[in-house]
Order: structure tokens, then C-alpha cells, then sequence
């Protein structure tokens, strides 16, 4: 069976990446758009980037208005300024949150509607080049075509998507990532890796995105904890940096399953990011799917070296949960009880998290066949 396979038109990655950079930043256009948010301004990072640009002698207006995971606002916002400044193409620098965000601003400066209308439907059109330059290692959005956007009317997180999103640039640079603070290097680390575990068990893998899935969890399980203990560890950055790129690539070509589907609802109702929603999740989900494919989930247990080539399938994917579950707990992912969601709450909102996971269609990628009862059932198993 034949198969698509799409990665950014170009790819800069390793240390000094962004300086390495000019040309393919240079054949974008002459003034960038920067799409990026205030805590990323105040570290310092968007003045890297920005003194790179006068000495290249590119123009560039600076939207910093990406507060958290975007909204609906936030797009409309941004396409308003886009419009305003003549920039011809845009450079979008820091977590997920403002590389989605560029995504939907260029995309929403040429259409038209609401971006809520493009719920559903491929995105497409000629839209203002874009590079994108992330500051964390976990959501990929550098290496794909989704972005997640929150309508603030009807409480859910759209997965918007298109191969027009596609960045024709994408620069990645670990020493960017050096100040993600302990808490951002867990929340996007375990991101990275449910994204990789997801495509390897999606129902759209194929032999390329498979390659990339297991090289990205062998570098996370190795990686992840010394990233954390210590920021300053730059051999673990660098290392996570090219997970969440293969991860990226992963999701970009065999989609995401259970778990990104039952996580946007708890993210949209419960404001927990991203990240966290699923990691909280991951291991019961997992747990779900795991005689729908113990072959695949035996194969990642012997990857990172928790099983023998002998071990039996069954066995090895039992000692892959164990270990999944010690990172988790290495990380400090709290529970929802944890991270003070209320128990009542959360059973009132159960029926509609399940309705909006199924809604979205990612549950259906995962070999096991998933229904809405199974995620009602996930859902309360949280507690």
C-alpha cells in the first residue's frame, strides 16, 4: 500500500542552527512577522532571533500577544496585526503555543470566515511563508501540519490541519531550550513521547514513520530524566530536541490515537496544558489499548531495554506500562486530584469530554477499535 510522506520544505537543526540559518530565512521575504509570547520576550530569546534579523538586514513587528494555548481570539487578533505591518512573511519563535499560532495567523490572513469554520475541512491556500523556531522540546508543531487552536465559544480545542500549515522552514536549535524551566521540559517531554508511542500504535503508521517513532522513545526514555534533574545538561537537550522533531514528523504523517483525543477536552474545560493533560493520561489509555497491539508495544519495550528479545509479547508490554509509569512519576506528573480539578466536576463533564474526543477523530486511529463507552470508562478510571 502506498503512502504520503511530508516533512518542512527545509530543516536547520543543531547547535548554532539559527545562526546557520540566513539564507533560508533570508528567501522567505524581507519583513517577518514574529509571532511569539511575553515570557519568551522576557528571557531574552526573541532578541536572539531579532538581532540576527538587523544583522541580516531583515525587517521584522513583533506580536507577543500569545498568552498560553491559543484561542480563537488570539488568531483574530494576530491576523488584524499581520494586515496592519506589511510583513510578507512570518517567524514564529518559542513553545507550541506561538508556532500554532503563526500557523492560524497565516493561514487566517488569506481566508475567509471564522477559523472555526475550518473545523473538519482541509486547510488550504497560498499562504505567507512561514519559519518556525522552537524553544522547547515536545510538540513538534515545527514538523507538522495541525495546529490546536481553542474555540472560547464552544469550550473545545480544535485540531486544525492542512499541508499548507506546513512550516517551509523549520529551525532547530538546542541551546534555545537551555532555560525551559524543570516543569516545561516535563510537561513537553512527555508530549514528544506520547506523540511517538501514539503514531508507532496508530492505525496510519508506515515503515518510515515507525523508524522515526522508535528512535524518538529510545532517545526520550534515555534523555527525558537527565533533561530534567538538570537543565544545563546540554548532550540531554540536544537529544530531545531531535526526539521532539522525529516525534513531530511521527504525528505529521500517522496522526495521534486515544490519548491526544481524550487530552484537548480536559486541556479546553480544565485549562491544564497540553503536555500535562497527557501525561496524565497516557498510562491508562495505554493500558486500554494494549492487547490491540501487544506486538507493537513489546517491540518499544525492547527499544529502550526493559525486555529481552525473549520476553514474550504480553510480558514485554506489561514492563513498558512499568516503565512509562516510572518517568511519569521522575517528572512529577501530577494527577487530576493534583492539580486540583475537582472529582465532582469532572464526572458532570465526562459525557461531553467523550462525545468531543470521539468528535475529533484521533480515538479511531488506534489499532484497538475505541467507542465512546470506552472512553467514558478511561475517563473515570482518572480518579
Amino acid at each position: 500500500m502506498a503512502y504520503q510522506f511530508t516533512v518542512p520544505g527545509r530543516v536547520i537543526i543543531g547547535n548554532n542552527a539559527l545562526e546557520a540559518s540566513e539564507a533560508a530565512i533570508r528567501s522567505l521575504g524581507k519583513k517577518a512577522f514574529i509571532v511569539t509570547g511575553k515570557v519568551v520576550t522576557k528571557t531574552g530569546i526573541v532578541k536572539i532571533l531579532t538581532d540576527w534579523l538587523e544583522k541580516w538586514e531583515i525587517e521584522y513587528e513583533i506580536f507577543n500577544d500569545i498568552t498560553g494555548e491559543p484561542t480563537t481570539q488570539m488568531i483574530e487578533a494576530g491576523v488584524k496585526a499581520l494586515k496592519q505591518t506589511g510583513c510578507d512573511f512570518l517567524a514564529a519563535i518559542g513553545g507550541g503555543s506561538p508556532l500554532d499560532s503563526a500557523k492560524a495567523i497565516a493561514a487566517m490572513s488569506v481566508l475567509g470566515g471564522k477559523i472555526s469554520d475550518y473545523m473538519g475541512v482541509e486547510i488550504k491556500g497560498k499562504f505567507p511563508p512561514m519559519v518556525l523556531i522552537p524553544t522547547t522540546a515536545g510538540t513538534g508543531s515545527e514538523a507538522t501540519k495541525f495546529t490546536i487552536i481553542t474555540d472560547t465559544e464552544k469550550d473545545i480545542k480544535m485540531l486544525l490541519k492542512g499541508d499548507d500549515l506546513l512550516p517551509d522552514v523549520a529551525v532547530i536549535d538546542p541551546s534555545l531550550t537551555m532555560s525551559a524551566p524543570q516543569d516545561i521540559t516535563a510537561a513537553t517531554g512527555m508530549d514528544a513521547l506520547t506523540h511517538a508511542v501514539e503514531s508507532y500504535t496508530s492505525r496510519k503508521g508506515n515503515t518510515l514513520t515507525d523508524i522515526y517513532a522508535l528512535s524518538a522513545i529510545k532517545r526520550i526514555f534515555k534523555y527525558l530524566p537527565k533533561a530534567y534533574d538538570d537543565g544545563s545538561d546540554a548532550k540531554a537537550r540536544e537529544e530531545m530536541q531531535i526526539a521532539a522533531y522525529e516525534a513531530g514528523v511521527c504525528i505529521n504523517n500517522a496522526s495521534v490515537t486515544l490519548v491526544h483525543g481524550m487530552s484537548r477536552p480536559i486541556g479546553a474545560l480544565f485549562h491544564v496544558p497540553h503536555g500535562i493533560s497527557n501525561a496524565m493520561l497516557i498510562k491508562e489509555c495505554l493500558t486500554f489499548a494494549l492487547d490491540g497491539c501487544y506486538e507493537r508495544f513489546a517491540r518499544i519495550a525492547k527499544t529502550i531495554g526493559v525486555a529481552e528479545e525473549s520476553t514474550s509479547e504480553e510480558e514485554a508490554s506489561e514492563a513498558f506500562l512499568q516503565e512509562l509509569g516510572m518517568i511519569c512519576k521522575h517528572c512529577n506528573i501530577p494527577t487530576l486530584a493534583e492539580y486540583g480539578i475537582k472529582q465532582e466536576t469532572f464526572e458532570t463533564l465526562v459525557d461531553k469530554m467523550a462525545t468531543d474526543a470521539m468528535s475529533s477523530g484521533s480515538p479511531s486511529n488506534t489499532i484497538k477499535t475505541v467507542s465512546k463507552e470506552d472512553l467514558i470508562q478511561i475517563y473515570n478510571k482518572l480518579w
